[in-house]
């Protein structure tokens, strides 16, 4: 199953992901994203300091304003995408 990389404040999204079968990492300072082949982020510090370096090639994904439901959804077609 695939490995999803989470915001630590996204719990409603982690359980979510894990009910569906996903492995769920907490993505903080010292678990990056390396490894996941999607990320879910909380979107409020996206982008502050205006660099564009990038250090995986999963998807993101922006949780800000959506329901787990949702985050989920989008979870499932870009990993379906990826195969």
């Amino acid at each position: 199953m695939a490995k999803i990389g989470v915001e630590q404040s996204l719990t409603d999204v982690q359980q979510a992901l894990q009910e569906r079968g996903y492995d769920v990492v907490q993505l903080n300072q010292e678990q990056d994203a390396a490894g996941c082949d999607c990320c879910v982020i909380t979107g409020q510090d996206r982008n502050v300091m205006g660099m564009q370096d990038t250090t995986t090639q999963a998807s993101v994904i922006d949780a800000h304003g959506r329901t787990a439901d949702e985050i989920c959804q989008e979870v499932e077609q870009r990993i379906n995408q990826q195969q």
